[in-house]
């Protein structure tokens, strides 16, 4: 099975590689405001994709750390919910 999608991916790539090397010359004007959309387009799939990647790397790591014992608020100090008011700071 993996040589199949090894051979797949190579032609893939020959094919590409050929598309860009023979193409043929366009004669087309872009207007400056499409090249604005294509940039955010990739922005925001760039964004989407680093998005993506940072929450299923924190839910590996939740993982991992759950299966290793590791608490990762050891070290964290936590700040009680009291809230002391002085007679003598109030405003009159």
């Amino acid at each position: 099975m993996k040589k199949y999608l090894v051979s797949a991916a190579v032609l893939i790539y020959v094919a590409f590689c050929s598309a860009l090397l023979f193409g043929v010359d366009g004669q087309a004007y872009i207007d400056p405001s499409v090249m604005t959309y294509v940039i955010q387009a990739v922005a925001g799939v760039i964004i989407a994709i680093g998005a993506g990647l940072t929450i299923y790397f924190r839910k590996a790591k939740k993982k991992i750390n759950e299966k290793l014992g590791i608490d990762e608020n050891r070290n964290k100090e936590v700040e009680s919910d009291d809230i002391i008011v002085n007679e003598e700071d109030k405003p009159e």
